[in-house]
Protein backbone atom coordinates (compact mmCIF):
# COMPACT_ATOMS: atom_id res chain seq x y z
CA UNK A 1 0.00 0.00 0.00
CA UNK A 2 1.54 3.35 -1.00
CA UNK A 3 -1.17 5.49 -0.02
CA UNK A 4 -2.50 5.01 3.30
CA UNK A 5 -5.03 7.76 2.77
CA UNK A 6 -6.82 6.58 0.08
CA UNK A 7 -10.11 5.24 1.75
CA UNK A 8 -10.75 3.28 -1.19
CA UNK A 9 -7.74 1.31 -1.53
CA UNK A 10 -7.69 1.01 2.64
CA UNK A 11 -11.06 -0.49 2.17
CA UNK A 12 -9.90 -2.72 -0.38
CA UNK A 13 -6.22 -3.65 -1.20
CA UNK A 14 -5.25 -2.98 2.52
CA UNK A 15 -8.20 -4.32 3.83
CA UNK A 16 -6.69 -7.75 2.27
CA UNK A 17 -3.17 -7.11 3.22
CA UNK A 18 -4.65 -7.20 6.84
CA UNK A 19 -6.21 -10.21 6.07
CA UNK A 20 -3.56 -12.67 5.53
CA UNK A 21 -1.30 -10.60 8.00
CA UNK A 22 -3.49 -11.57 10.91
CA UNK A 23 -4.03 -15.39 9.76
CA UNK A 24 -0.53 -15.79 9.14
CA UNK A 25 0.86 -14.31 12.35
CA UNK A 26 -1.76 -15.38 14.85
CA UNK A 27 -3.42 -18.56 13.12
CA UNK A 28 -6.83 -16.69 13.27
CA UNK A 29 -9.60 -19.24 11.10
CA UNK A 30 -11.52 -15.89 10.25
CA UNK A 31 -10.52 -12.01 9.87
CA UNK A 32 -12.82 -9.04 10.37
CA UNK A 33 -11.64 -5.77 9.65
CA UNK A 34 -14.14 -3.11 11.14
CA UNK A 35 -12.74 0.46 11.84
CA UNK A 36 -10.01 2.26 10.90
CA UNK A 37 -8.72 5.87 12.24
CA UNK A 38 -5.86 7.99 10.91
CA UNK A 39 -3.81 10.11 13.56
CA UNK A 40 -1.40 12.99 13.63
CA UNK A 41 0.35 15.09 15.90
CA UNK A 42 0.59 18.10 13.35
CA UNK A 43 -1.18 20.96 14.20
CA UNK A 44 -4.16 19.84 12.00
CA UNK A 45 -4.94 15.96 13.21
CA UNK A 46 -5.12 13.30 10.72
CA UNK A 47 -7.45 13.34 8.11
CA UNK A 48 -9.88 10.74 8.61
CA UNK A 49 -13.98 10.66 7.09
CA UNK A 50 -15.34 11.22 10.57
CA UNK A 51 -12.98 14.37 10.99
CA UNK A 52 -9.29 14.94 12.23
CA UNK A 53 -7.79 12.77 14.40
CA UNK A 54 -4.48 13.60 16.62
CA UNK A 55 -2.39 10.59 19.02
CA UNK A 56 -4.36 9.11 22.09
CA UNK A 57 -2.44 10.55 24.81
CA UNK A 58 -4.10 9.29 27.32
CA UNK A 59 -3.38 6.01 28.72
CA UNK A 60 -6.04 3.35 27.78
CA UNK A 61 -7.41 0.08 26.64
CA UNK A 62 -10.27 0.07 23.68
CA UNK A 63 -12.54 -2.50 25.33
CA UNK A 64 -13.27 -4.24 28.93
CA UNK A 65 -15.00 -7.32 29.41
CA UNK A 66 -18.49 -5.18 28.60
CA UNK A 67 -17.88 -3.32 25.18
CA UNK A 68 -15.82 -5.95 23.88
CA UNK A 69 -18.72 -8.84 23.26
CA UNK A 70 -21.39 -5.46 22.40
CA UNK A 71 -18.79 -4.37 19.98
CA UNK A 72 -18.26 -7.67 18.60
CA UNK A 73 -21.99 -8.00 18.08
CA UNK A 74 -22.41 -4.58 16.56
CA UNK A 75 -19.15 -6.07 13.69
CA UNK A 76 -20.14 -9.85 13.36
CA UNK A 77 -23.82 -10.03 14.42
CA UNK A 78 -25.30 -11.31 17.80
CA UNK A 79 -26.19 -14.21 16.06
CA UNK A 80 -22.44 -15.20 14.80
CA UNK A 81 -20.93 -13.87 18.27
CA UNK A 82 -23.20 -16.29 20.58
CA UNK A 83 -22.36 -19.31 17.67
CA UNK A 84 -19.18 -19.00 17.85
CA UNK A 85 -18.81 -18.97 21.69
CA UNK A 86 -21.57 -21.44 22.49
CA UNK A 87 -19.81 -23.93 20.07
CA UNK A 88 -16.31 -23.32 22.35
CA UNK A 89 -14.83 -20.96 19.62
CA UNK A 90 -12.77 -17.98 20.73
CA UNK A 91 -12.85 -14.26 19.35
CA UNK A 92 -9.79 -11.79 19.90
CA UNK A 93 -9.72 -8.07 19.03
CA UNK A 94 -6.55 -6.82 17.71
CA UNK A 95 -5.37 -3.05 16.74
CA UNK A 96 -3.05 -3.44 13.52
CA UNK A 97 -0.72 -0.08 14.04
CA UNK A 98 1.10 1.08 11.53
CA UNK A 99 3.51 4.56 10.79
CA UNK A 100 2.32 6.34 7.50
CA UNK A 101 5.53 8.67 7.17
CA UNK A 102 8.09 6.53 8.98
CA UNK A 103 10.18 6.68 10.68
CA UNK A 104 8.11 7.52 13.84
CA UNK A 105 10.85 10.42 15.74
CA UNK A 106 7.54 12.00 17.26
CA UNK A 107 4.46 10.77 19.89
CA UNK A 108 4.91 6.76 19.42
CA UNK A 109 2.78 4.50 21.40
CA UNK A 110 4.02 3.21 24.63
CA UNK A 111 2.52 -0.64 25.55
CA UNK A 112 2.13 -1.60 29.20
CA UNK A 113 3.36 -5.26 29.71
CA UNK A 114 -0.34 -6.86 30.75
CA UNK A 115 1.24 -9.25 33.16
CA UNK A 116 2.38 -6.35 35.40
CA UNK A 117 -0.90 -4.17 35.24
CA UNK A 118 -3.21 -5.01 38.40
CA UNK A 119 -7.21 -5.64 37.89
CA UNK A 120 -7.87 -2.49 40.33
CA UNK A 121 -5.66 -0.28 37.92
CA UNK A 122 -7.75 -0.88 34.95
CA UNK A 123 -11.18 1.69 35.49
CA UNK A 124 -13.97 1.17 33.47
CA UNK A 125 -15.20 4.53 31.34
CA UNK A 126 -17.79 5.57 29.44
CA UNK A 127 -16.84 6.33 26.12
CA UNK A 128 -19.89 8.83 24.57
CA UNK A 129 -20.75 8.55 20.51
CA UNK A 130 -23.63 10.17 18.76
CA UNK A 131 -26.19 7.08 18.86
CA UNK A 132 -24.19 5.02 21.50
CA UNK A 133 -21.81 4.45 24.36
CA UNK A 134 -19.23 2.27 24.67
CA UNK A 135 -16.91 1.48 27.41
CA UNK A 136 -13.33 1.70 28.23
CA UNK A 137 -10.74 1.21 30.19
CA UNK A 138 -8.51 4.13 31.61
CA UNK A 139 -5.42 3.22 33.42
CA UNK A 140 -4.58 3.94 36.90
CA UNK A 141 -0.34 4.22 37.94
CA UNK A 142 0.76 1.08 39.60
CA UNK A 143 4.43 1.09 41.06
CA UNK A 144 5.00 -2.60 38.94
CA UNK A 145 3.82 -1.98 35.58
CA UNK A 146 6.51 -2.16 32.79
CA UNK A 147 6.39 -0.13 29.76
CA UNK A 148 7.93 -0.74 26.31
CA UNK A 149 8.01 1.25 22.92
CA UNK A 150 9.74 0.61 19.63
CA UNK A 151 11.84 3.34 18.58
CA UNK A 152 11.85 4.84 14.84
CA UNK A 153 9.11 2.65 13.72
CA UNK A 154 9.11 2.10 10.06
CA UNK A 155 6.02 1.56 7.46
CA UNK A 156 6.43 -2.04 6.97
CA UNK A 157 6.72 -2.72 11.09
CA UNK A 158 3.35 -2.89 12.50
CA UNK A 159 2.42 -3.56 16.34
CA UNK A 160 -0.24 -5.64 17.39
CA UNK A 161 -2.10 -4.72 20.18
CA UNK A 162 -4.64 -7.10 21.98
CA UNK A 163 -8.07 -4.90 22.60
CA UNK A 164 -9.97 -7.89 24.61
CA UNK A 165 -10.07 -11.56 24.51
CA UNK A 166 -13.21 -13.74 25.47
CA UNK A 167 -11.06 -16.25 26.72
CA UNK A 168 -10.80 -15.60 30.57
CA UNK A 169 -7.73 -18.46 31.17
CA UNK A 170 -5.03 -16.62 32.29
CA UNK A 171 -3.77 -15.24 29.13
CA UNK A 172 -3.21 -11.48 28.52
CA UNK A 173 -6.44 -9.87 27.67
CA UNK A 174 -5.88 -6.31 27.40
CA UNK A 175 -3.05 -3.94 26.20
CA UNK A 176 -3.21 -0.55 27.83
CA UNK A 177 -1.42 2.02 25.20
CA UNK A 178 -1.09 5.63 24.86
CA UNK A 179 1.82 7.82 22.71
CA UNK A 180 4.03 10.28 24.59
CA UNK A 181 6.39 13.07 23.17
CA UNK A 182 10.01 12.27 22.85
CA UNK A 183 12.13 14.68 24.49
CA UNK A 184 13.26 17.39 22.45
CA UNK A 185 10.66 16.76 19.67
CA UNK A 186 9.27 20.00 19.81
CA UNK A 187 12.73 21.77 19.23
CA UNK A 188 12.35 25.30 18.42
CA UNK A 189 15.03 25.53 15.88
CA UNK A 190 12.57 24.49 13.12
CA UNK A 191 14.79 21.28 12.50
CA UNK A 192 12.67 19.09 14.51
CA UNK A 193 11.14 15.76 12.96
CA UNK A 194 8.47 16.08 11.02
CA UNK A 195 4.72 15.14 12.78
CA UNK A 196 4.04 11.24 13.06
CA UNK A 197 1.06 9.97 10.78
CA UNK A 198 -0.04 6.85 12.05
CA UNK A 199 -3.30 4.36 10.79
CA UNK A 200 -4.66 1.62 13.24
CA UNK A 201 -7.32 -0.92 12.00
CA UNK A 202 -9.34 -2.52 14.54
CA UNK A 203 -10.22 -6.17 13.80
CA UNK A 204 -11.71 -9.35 15.09
CA UNK A 205 -9.92 -12.40 14.77
CA UNK A 206 -12.54 -15.80 14.94
CA UNK A 207 -11.14 -19.40 15.84
CA UNK A 208 -13.70 -21.98 15.57
CA UNK A 209 -13.70 -24.38 18.28
CA UNK A 210 -11.72 -27.54 17.04
CA UNK A 211 -13.89 -30.49 16.37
Amino acid sequence: MADLYDDGAVHGAYEAELVVLLKTALGADHVVVFDYTRRSDGAEGADNPDGPRGPAVRVHVDYTPKSGPQRAKDALGGGEVERILRSGGRISQINVWRAINGPVRRSPLALADADNIAPGELVATDQRFPGRVGEIYQLAHGPGQRWHWVPEMTGDEVLLIKGWDSLDDGRARFTPHGAFKLPAQDSDSGNGPPPRESIEARCYLIYEATP
